[in-house]
């Protein structure tokens, strides 16, 4: 009995305690089964925050590296693409060029090479839609695509540079024809001007009757003879720089004191030289001949009959081959007059280098230089406009327009195309270059040279 309660059943607290340890042993049996053998060790946050960051640094490391290799690879396809769009352009401009001038063997090969060129865009096309555009090594791919967009381009300037090289020889030779047809049209024209001299005959004059004379002849025969002065005018400047005439200073002293717009325009200072002294005295039915071998008819109708039958006879004649026939005409002393008056010694020394010309008209003999067959010319047309005007039944007369005077649309016109009459009256007269007319009530406009108010020419 004693025995028996010297060992008396566990209580209740001892059991419970048994059976907490039997539940943690058991856990930690299910977890050593679960896992890898070995001791499960506690990790401390810090050393696992800084796991962690390391983890995370290595990530983006791999990112920065994958997008470094997507951007040279992107670089290496568009510079692929530019490329190859060059090369295009390239092989285009050459297919251009072989088409002019033809040739069927360099245009089937410049064909091709755009339509091989094109067909690598359309390959670079679908690898960029299929994202296959990976190049390796990206910097080789980069570095070949510059040098192949160098060379497309170097072949395009190439090609630019014997395509231009080709326009300027066709602009020479163009040129070259030009200038050939301009001489033979000017040999042509000298050709004709000399059968013309030699024949006498102008069709338009031989149109003009006696019983029809009217204002619209004068005129004609006005501009008939004033395209004679402009002749002796180009003539006379082209002497002129022959002999190494200072040509502003002379025009200057024919007109002094006027500042041209352009330089030609000095032309119309000689122009109006010449007309000043070749239609001096029209007004006088003798032009100013001094003449005591022929004597004007009293009757108005006679005299008008005596100036249309000198203008007939004319007309038609060649001027040298009628002065030799008739040296003592009334046209033969106008000629001798004006031409000593307006040919200056010093001018006739300095194209001949001596007088005899002049010495020769002054003894009534007429030189047949083209210096003095153009003056000849010049003045027939001249006298041939004189014995018209006299013809007439109305008066005419001619007049000039003094400087400085206010442009008028009634009596004048401008020489120069650039210049037109201004409706406040703005510009004025500089000079007259040819005289105008006075036909009855007609009037035949003066041709003048004209400035604004604001220009330097003095009065």
């Amino acid at each position: 009995m004693d025995s028996a309660r010297s060992c008396p059943g566990p209580n209740k607290s001892s059991s419970r305690i048994a059976k907490t340890f039997q539940k943690v042993i058991h856990l930690k049996t299910a977890t050593k089964s679960r896992s890898s053998p070995g001791f499960c060790l506690l990790i401390p946050q810090e050393k696992l925050r800084c796991c962690e960051s390391h983890q995370f640094e290595k990530e983006d490391v791999e990112e920065a590296k994958e997008e470094s290799r997507t951007r040279a690879a992107m670089e290496a396809f568009v510079a692929k693409l530019f490329a190859t769009i060059s090369a295009v352009k390239a092989a285009y401009a050459e297919l251009q060029m072989a088409q002019f001038p033809y040739n069927s063997e360099a245009i089937q090969s410049a064909d091709q090479a755009v339509v091989d060129e094109l067909k690598a865009l359309s390959e670079l096309k679908y690898s960029f839609l299929k994202k296959q555009i990976d190049s390796s090594p990206p910097h080789v791919t980069l570095m070949l695509a510059e040098i192949q967009e160098q060379q497309s381009l170097m072949k395009t300037y190439e090609i630019t540079m014997k395509k231009m090289q080709c326009e300027m020889e066709n602009k020479d030779s163009q040129i070259s024809s030009l200038q050939q047809q301009l001489e033979e049209i000017v040999q042509n024209n000298k050709f004709l001007e000399k059968k013309l001299n030699a024949s006498g005959s102008f069709s338009i004059l031989d149109n003009v009757k006696f019983s029809e004379v009217n204002p619209k002849d004068f005129i004609l025969v006005l501009h008939y003879a004033l395209r004679s002065v402009r002749n002796f005018v180009k003539f006379m400047i082209r002497e002129m720089e022959s002999a190494n005439w200072d040509i502003e200073a002379a025009a200057n002293a024919i007109q002094p004191d006027i500042i041209f717009s352009k330089r030609d325009h000095k032309g119309f200072a000689f122009e109006s030289f010449v007309c000043r002294e070749i239609f001096t005295g029209f007004n006088d039915p003798w032009f100013l001949i001094q003449s005591n071998d022929h004597s004007l008819p009293a009757e108005i109708h006679q005299r008008r009959v005596f100036f249309f039958e000198q203008f007939r006879r004319l007309r038609s004649a060649s001027v040298i081959h009628f002065l030799k026939q008739n040296p003592n005409s009334l046209f033969g002393k106008f000629l001798k007059s004006k031409y000593l008056h307006l040919v200056h010694p010093k001018m006739e020394f300095s194209f001949s280098g001596n007088l005899n010309q002049r010495k020769m008209v002054n003894s009534g003999e007429y030189p047949e230089t083209e210096f003095f067959k153009t003056f000849a010319e010049m003045g027939r047309r001249a006298w041939l406009l004189h014995c018209l005007a006299f013809s007439f039944d109305n008066e005419v007369s001619i007049f000039q327009v003094k400087k400085n005077s206010k442009f008028s649309e009634v009596y004048m016109e401008s020489v120069t195309e650039d210049i037109f009459a201004s409706a406040d009256g703005g510009y004025q007269v500089a000079f007259t270059v040819v005289p105008g007319f006075k036909v009855g009530q007609t009037v035949v406009q003066s041709q003048v040279y004209l400035f604004p108010p604001s220009s330097p020419a003095k009065s």
